[in-house]
């Protein structure tokens, strides 16, 4: 008997899809039948990544800063898959654990531009068509850290508290075009960022951070591509609005 695929059909942009969370979203997505676009700024490893999965998978070197980068990705999107189902706005940067009046306007500039322009950038690009279909699904990789701040990293809270708050306001504005919209909240994983959130990497610190987690471990990219996988199928069609916690209990 044919399994029960989640995303049979469905085409995907992935953004930040070449390393940690969005690799799994990627590879849980073409698991679930998907066929995904998978942008990242770092050219060579979006490349790298998508040959894992054949021709399910197209690499797009994409600056979701960029409004003209995002345009790009999208037509990229449409000329090899034609309409596209879902939009993960995964890609995301932080700042070094740092007093907020320390922290470089380079710094502040580059964490509102990657994790929240970008949402306001994919929207314009990627929103209009959905309408015109009346259907699409558009899911934001948000944090715990927009519920829950730690200290020192002011900033990057805010934008992923914005960012939940963005997901809401889509969610009651384009539920009538047949579009929902829905947030993960993961707590810190093995990922490329992880370093910088803890401010360097030790096995003490690990274990220290390890300790506010119920649950007693990261999240990992297995578990966000799960949650991001159901978010994103029919089985949640009933759900929009949402910023789910994916974290151990982290945000208890």
């Amino acid at each position: 008997m044919k399994p029960n695929l989640k995303l049979e059909h469905k085409t995907a942009i992935v953004t930040g899809g070449a390393s940690g969370f969005g690799k799994g979203i990627v590879a849980k997505f073409v698991a679930e039948g998907a066929r995904v676009v998978l942008a990242d700024i770092d050219e060579q490893a979006a490349k790298a990544v998508a040959a894992q999965f054949g021709d399910r998978v197209v690499a797009c070197a994409a600056d979701v800063a960029s409004h003209k980068s995002t345009l790009a990705l999208v037509q990229t999107a449409n000329e090899n898959f034609g309409d596209i189902d879902i939009v993960v706005n995964n890609a995301g940067v932080t700042h070094l654990p740092t007093p907020a009046d320390e922290v470089s306007e380079a710094d502040f500039d580059r964490i509102i531009a990657v994790n929240t322009k970008a949402l306001y950038y994919m929207t314009q690009a990627i929103v209009p068509a959905m309408k015109a279909r009346g259907t699409g699904v558009l899911l934001n990789v948000a944090s715990t850290g927009g519920v829950s701040p730690r200290p020192n990293l002011t900033w990057y809270n805010a934008s992923k508290g914005w960012l939940i708050t963005a997901t809401k306001g889509l969610a009651v504005e384009l539920a009538p075009f047949g579009i929902r919209v829905n947030a993960i909240n993961p707590v810190a994983g093995e990922t490329p960022l992880l370093k910088s959130f803890m401010g360097e990497d030790t096995p003490e610190i690990r274990q220290k951070f390890i300790s506010t987690i119920p649950i007693g471990r990261f999240s990992t990219p297995e578990d966000m591509g799960n949650a991001a996988s159901f978010l994103c199928s029919d089985e949640a069609s009933m759900i929009t609005g949402v910023a789910m916690e994916v974290d151990g209990g982290r945000c208890i």
